[in-house]
């Protein structure tokens, strides 16, 4: 009995002690210099395992178990910084440094948004979470649980990803690499296997939905995805890492930075090798990413920053789809299978096949002109060259030209190199060729920030690009024959024989030159109103240039189209107190239509589509946020008009003579609501989620007058689109995550992500009855992706190792499809990725 109480004594003794030594440490930490919240930032008592992560706000308090001692307090993209506490201590505001130099002035010209001050619905995903998911996902999925977002591997190639914002296709987002658009000048287009490696670089990612805080002088309509890649880094080391995936898949790399040194410079320099099989049938790639960084502090007042970085790459292609009967029939299984490739001389060769390399570099310089006024610019350059296979003839991809049974068996380029031989007059009735595009674009963006008082700060700037794209044919392999024939009559190639580098078909420039200025003013009206106004006004010249057309007489030079745009939109985020707040933003603008197929309506013409009209866009948003130590939540609710979409296209009559119609007037209303959340549920387990409601729709019914060359009206065509849902993303998305801290190093996450009201895709002009069906409606479907993550030390290396499986359920499911009549029966379809696993390891030195 005695031992008992002398016990329990001794137990209460230890409480109470550890209950006196136990102290409070808690403080708030901040961007320096900025002064913008840190949230996620890491706080733990030196020498020990116990630490916390700082709220939405920046604010922590840590339990320490000691009386006095150190903290350590760390986030990704900021130097470190270790304060000493004795006692309960409130450490106030606690500024953190950049550990990039040249992270300031990308900022400012990328329009960086700042949750509770602008007004806009925007997501951020760090640098931690891109490593720690991206897996061999392409880059764009990466963004899957992000409200409005639906992004697919389309085809499944390397690289050939797309994403949809809102409902709008790439043409409409803009995407933004430290704030240079590289969204195609003639099209809109993006192509992400030009920017294969940027997970190995990204800094962090944002994504702006609706009017955005971009102030590029011609705005998007679904929102902006502001990529910011790494700059340089502070203080010198790096890392070399490797990765193994399903279908031979291999990566390996390194990064290095030599730090800040004396003198005020920095350099940072990465690069990786890729390769692998792909998961698709055919899909071989192979790919080299390079990025580096150089910054020199001139004075107190300037900086200079070059920056380059590319992905020279080739890849396999699924271009080609098949209806859902045909996919289920094949070996391979509707996931995998593509009738795109075959063999030639027992080698894998490829109908379908893509070679780019598009460098991009920039020269940034920052300006501090005082302390209240700041001049950031960037002058860039790209210089892109490649292009896609295609195929001449009737042969290649035809059942008869298979191996083995006919269907969507690999393609027999062998029995067409035979048969070319055995062509009496050694020409080849059937080749493999290219379209080729090459372009050289220069572009410069320059934005002053002035701060006229604690209130009020005006910015404004200019934004400039010109660029030229080359287009050809080229042939590329006779596949046996001598030469090959073109068989266009009203091209300079036709009746010539033709060999390997000839041009022929089509060749011609694009031009386009756009320039604008923007400004704005944010006007701070007390702690908890923040507004802002903005404007901008821009023209867009289009021309051509033509080199093929035999029919073309005089000048080869088009007339020059000019379309002057604006845009106006304004807005104001009012904070109610330290957890709530609300958002509202309006906006109008008016934007040039494309140069493919609107304002030039035939690739070998020079003929300026003089109906082509201005694009306009009115747009809507009211968000509300609510942050705590544990929970924050967002509710946007958005209604987006677009008026005027610009369509236009040709016709070919019963004596192969060309006619053109000019669409006006189809408007669409894409509307909806988003919401998303985050809980730390305990110091170890965070728990995420989203939910995206769309309500997009056509919403007119329009005609347009058909014509011939001369001008002279021929027909009418008719458009029934009033009530017929957009197609090409899904409208309903919801998303699931969570992440559970095992140990001090190692964290296991879970993510499920949905896709519903997913509409096919569609060419609105077809609807040319009202008595059509509907458009195909793909299956609902659901993904799980689970991995982990351990850090631990490797003798003087800090290492981490990755694992991720995505699809854990290899479930089959239909991710892009086009629609033919209404029906799943004829609908041409992409089934997405089944099951897929990596493994990474990282060593930092």
């Amino acid at each position: 009995m005695k031992k008992t109480t002398q016990f329990l004594l001794l137990t209460v003794a230890m409480l109470f002690s550890a209950a006196i030594f136990a102290q409070t440490i808690s403080g708030t930490i901040v961007e320096a210099g900025t002064n913008v919240p840190l949230p996620g930032a890491n706080v733990v008592e030196a020498n020990t395992s116990n630490g916390v992560t700082s709220d939405f706000d920046g604010n922590f308090t840590l339990k320490a178990t000691s009386s006095s001692g150190e903290i350590v307090i760390s986030f990704i993209g900021y130097n470190s910084k270790t304060i000493s506490f004795s006692g309960d201590t409130d450490l106030g505001t606690i500024e953190l440094e950049s550990s990039q130099v040249g992270l300031e002035e990308v900022q400012i010209i990328a329009s960086v948004a700042v949750d509770r001050k602008t007004p806009v619905a925007v997501s951020t995903i760090k640098a931690a979470d891109i490593s720690l998911k991206l897996s061999t996902q392409e880059f764009p999925e990466i963004l899957k649980s992000t409200p409005g977002v639906y992004a697919t591997r389309a085809g499944g190639g390397y690289g050939d990803g797309r994403i949809n914002l809102r409902g709008f296709n790439s043409e409409n987002v803009a995407v933004m690499i430290n704030g240079v658009p590289v969204n195609d000048m003639e099209n809109g287009r993006l192509y992400w296997s030009n920017w294969a490696g940027l997970g190995d670089v990204t800094s962090s990612m944002q994504v702006q939905r609706g009017l955005g805080a971009s102030k590029v002088a011609v705005p998007s309509i679904g929102g902006t995805i502001n990529i910011i890649t790494k700059s340089t880094d502070v203080e010198e080391g790096g890392n070399v890492f490797s990765s193994l995936a399903n279908d031979g898949y291999f990566k390996y790399g390194m990064t290095y930075s030599t730090g800040l040194s004396e003198n005020g410079f920095a350099a940072t320099v990465s690069a990786s090798k890729i390769s692998g099989d792909g998961y698709i049938d055919g899909g071989e790639f192979s790919g080299y990413n390079y990025f580096l960084s150089l910054s020199q502090q001139i004075n107190e007042k300037n900086r200079l920053t070059f920056t380059a970085f590319g992905a020279q790459q080739t890849h396999g292609q699924r271009f080609n789809r098949s209806t859902i009967a045909e996919l289920r029939q094949t070996d391979s299984g509707p996931q995998k299978v593509n009738k795109d490739w075959g063999y030639k001389n027992g080698e894998v060769y490829h109908q379908s096949y893509n070679f780019y390399h598009k460098p991009q570099m920039s020269l940034n310089h920052l300006w501090n002109i005082n302390d209240k006024s700041v001049l950031s610019t960037a002058f860039y350059a790209s210089f892109g060259s490649g292009g896609g296979r295609r195929d001449e003839g009737s042969k290649i991809g035809s059942n008869n030209y298979r191996i083995g049974s006919a269907g969507l068996q690999p393609i027999d380029f062998d029995k067409v190199i035979e048969e070319n031989k055995a062509n009496g007059i050694g020409g080849s009735t059937d080749i493999i060729s290219s379209s080729r595009n090459s372009h050289e674009w220069y572009g410069i963006l320059s934005t002053y920030k002035n701060r006229v008082n604690d209130k009020l700060v005006i910015s404004g700037g200019l934004d400039a690009r010109s660029y030229v794209g080359h287009h050809w044919y080229e042939v590329d392999d006779l596949l046996g024959g001598d030469f090959f024939l073109d068989n266009e009559s009203d091209t300079f190639a036709y009746g010539q024989a033709l060999t390997v580098g000839d041009r022929y078909n089509k060749d011609y420039d694009g031009i386009v030159k756009r320039y604008g200025v923007f400004a704005q003013a944010e006007y701070q009206v007390n702690d908890k109103l923040n507004t802002f106004v903005a404007a901008d006004i821009s023209n867009t010249n289009y021309s051509k240039k033509e080199f093929m057309n035999s029919e073309i007489v005089g000048s080869r030079e088009s007339e020059d189209a000019n379309f002057s745009g604006f845009g106006i939109k304004g807005g104001g985020n009012y904070n109610l107190d330290l957890n709530n707040n609300i958002f509202v933003n309006v906006g109008y603008f008016s934007k040039a239509p494309f140069l493919d197929g609107i304002v030039f309506l035939e690739d070998d013409e020079l003929d300026l589509n003089k109906e082509a009209v201005n694009e306009k866009v009115f747009s809507a948003e009211i968000g509300y946020g609510y942050r705590s130590e544990k929970f924050s939540a967002n509710v946007n609710i958005y209604h987006t008009n677009w008026l005027d979409k610009a369509n236009a296209g040709s016709l070919q009559g019963p004596n192969d003579e060309m006619y053109f119609y000019n669409l006006s007037g189809i408007d669409a209303l894409h509307q909806g609501v988003e919401i998303d959340f985050r809980y730390k549920a305990s110091n170890n387990l965070s728990i995420t989620g989203m939910a995206s409601l769309g309500n997009w729709e056509w919403k007119s019914d329009v005609s347009a007058v058909i014509r011939d060359q001369a001008g002279d009206e021929l027909d009418v065509i008719e458009v029934y689109a009033d009530g017929l849902k957009v197609g090409d993303a899904a409208q309903t998305t919801f998303a699931f995550g969570a992440n559970y801290k095992l140990t001090q190093g190692s964290n296991l996450y879970l993510d499920y992500n949905f896709a519903g009201d997913n509409y096919a895709s569609y060419d609105v002009t077809n609807r040319g009855s009202s008595d059509l069906p509907d458009v195909w409606k793909l299956p609902d479907f659901g993904l799980f992706d689970i991995g982990l993550r351990h850090s631990f030390d490797m003798g003087s290396f800090g290492a981490v190792l990755n694992g991720k499986i995505n699809n854990v359920f290899d479930t089959e499911y239909v991710s892009d499809a086009n629609d033919v009549d209404g029906t799943s029966n004829t609908a041409l379809v992409y089934y997405g990725a089944g099951r897929t696993f990596s493994v990474g390891l990282k060593l930092n030195f």
